[in-house]
């Protein structure tokens, strides 16, 4: 039977919202391996970021139809979510992760995490169902179980948040992914590292291949 997923999205683009590349290489190993995949996005305003400068736009956009852009239009708001009718749950990086989907980029240990997400992470970690995360997005887990063994990379500031939050930071290459099996959290730290899409795939596929054995 095919695995049902959620995908979370977080807008769309590295600095503001999903990184395009991991959310597509996510999809697309979903895809290949048969799982059923649902995407969700949190119905919410957020700032942009010009990609071209770095530099806030002082434009304001809507987290949901920005993910859109990524889904083909196949998406559902966040609230309208329940973990039940799903096998695991998986969330792309961007720095959407950290400032849209949570408030890692700001607050470090102290980041709150949008409560419908938080309220999704708790029941899949009840009900035994896995966890998969890439770049950023490892920190925003953490921030709401307040546990797990992840990778993020080698970024120190992000090790030391997550040590604060009750979890770990596993050393990881990009081309690898590490699995915390007691609690079913399966992460890959992509760009997290200044690397190439060619070795964020292998991170990737390899993360999602560990994750649907899991669920």
């Amino acid at each position: 039977m095919a695995k049902r997923v959620l995908v979370v999205l977080s807008g769309c683009g590295f600095l503001d919202g999903s990184e395009v590349h991991e959310a597509v290489l996510s999809l697309l190993a979903l895809d290949r391996a048969g799982a059923r995949v649902t995407c969700a996005a949190p119905d919410k305003p957020f700032a942009v970021v010009d990609h071209r400068t770095g530099k806030p736009s002082g434009e304001t956009r809507n987290v949901l139809v920005e993910a859109a852009r990524i889904a083909r239009g196949h998406i559902v708001p966040l609230a309208s979510v329940n973990a039940v009718d799903f096998d695991g749950i998986f969330l792309p990086g961007g720095f959407g992760a950290a400032k849209n989907l949570s408030t890692v980029a700001v607050d470090g240990p102290n980041a709150t995490v949008e409560p419908d997400l938080v309220a999704l992470l708790k029941a899949f970690r009840a009900a035994g169902k896995p966890i998969g995360a890439v770049c950023i997005a490892p920190a925003v887990v953490v921030a709401a179980l307040r546990e797990g063994d992840v990778t993020i990379g080698n970024d120190a500031g992000t090790a030391a948040a997550i040590a604060a939050m009750g979890g770990a930071n596993v050393s990881c290459p990009v081309t690898v992914a590490h699995v915390d099996e007691a609690r079913k959290l399966v992460t890959t730290p992509a760009y997290m590292y200044e690397t190439h899409i060619a070795d964020a795939a292998v991170g990737i596929d390899a993360a999602v291949a560990r994750f649907l054995e899991l669920a």
